[in-house]
């Protein structure tokens, strides 16, 4: 498979992944967390799909398009390993959704970046919670959800609380 085809399965993925997990946590009043805001297309597409829920950015610097950038009240600044525990502290196990596409194109470096903040992850999930991942993440409590047909195996993961 082509980068050019990976990137395509890719973002396919995640926008059909992010869609069912909105979907599926509809109902639950917490807030959205998108760990790693990049370009800010994804944060673009959550504020279009998740209108009325806070969703709050986590990231190291801003470098998004000024469409695709959250006010500085949903911007959460600094290293996740010490943003998430703080997070916790702030807002406890309330959030919604949260989807992290942090990894980089060296997949080695991206499993052991997922293997560390997998347990800084997921106690903020409030129960019945949604994690979509652009990596396999490494959890004690949460399950592994089926993917919607429309996204491609391998190219995004969810999970949920229980």
């Amino acid at each position: 498979m082509s980068r050019l085809d990976v990137f395509i399965a890719r973002m396919v993925s995640q926008r059909a992944c992010l869609n069912f997990a909105a979907e599926a946590t509809a109902s639950i009043a917490g807030p959205v967390f998108e760990l790693g805001l990049g370009n800010g297309r994804t944060y673009h597409h959550l504020r279009e799909i998740i209108a009325r829920r806070d969703i709050y950015v986590f990231e190291r610097a801003v470098a998004s398009h000024p469409d695709s950038t959250p006010p500085d009240d949903r911007l959460i600044l600094g290293d996740v390993h010490e943003t998430l525990p703080a997070a916790l502290a702030r807002f406890g196990p309330a959030a919604s959704l949260i989807h992290a596409d942090l990894g980089g194109h060296n997949l080695d470096k991206n499993d052991a970046f997922a293997r560390a903040i997998s347990p800084l992850v997921e106690p903020l999930l409030a129960s019945g919670g949604m994690m979509v991942a652009s990596d396999r993440m490494y959890f004690e409590g949460l399950k592994e959800v089926s993917l919607p047909a429309d996204a491609v195996s391998g190219r995004c993961f969810i999970y949920q609380a229980g």
